[in-house]
């Protein structure tokens, strides 16, 4: 899995599992949008609009659904026909609900921002004292 400069690995798989648990949990569809160009995605192309797709990731539109640190799997029906799809995590681009669009878009890049003033340097202590 990537990581960050720190070493934290992204929160981008944890963030996606809680939203479609929030989202299903209040009886909604979860809807994935992907960027269908990056690397690893496998979709139909006949589903593919504009470079993304948006994907159905609901247990009825779904079968075998894995959502992995790394890559969400499942397999469904486009046009009666089925389809083995494969989703790199960095290719989810949002996860909302089909009916309200109740959501999150996530950052097309999980590393975090760079320091204000542009160095490496630790930001300088607090000026605070604890007064008890």
């Amino acid at each position: 899995m990537s990581s960050t400069p720190e070493g934290m690995t992204s929160n981008r798989p944890y963030l996606l599992r809680a939203l479609y648990d929030w989202i299903t949990d209040n009886g909604l569809t979860p809807h994935v949008l992907v960027d269908a160009e990056f690397a690893g995605v496998d979709v139909p192309d006949h589903a593919i609009q504009k470079g993304k797709v948006v994907l159905n990731v609901a247990t009825g539109a779904t079968e075998n659904l894995q959502l992995e640190n790394e890559t969400i799997f499942f397999k469904a029906r486009f046009s009666g026909k089925p389809y083995q799809i494969t989703v790199p995590m960095g290719a989810v681009i949002a996860i909302y609900a089909r009916e309200n669009g109740q959501g999150m878009m996530f950052a097309q890049d999980d590393s975090p921002p760079p320091p204000v003033d542009g160095s490496d340097d630790p930001p300088p202590r607090s000026h605070l004292k604890v007064v008890k």
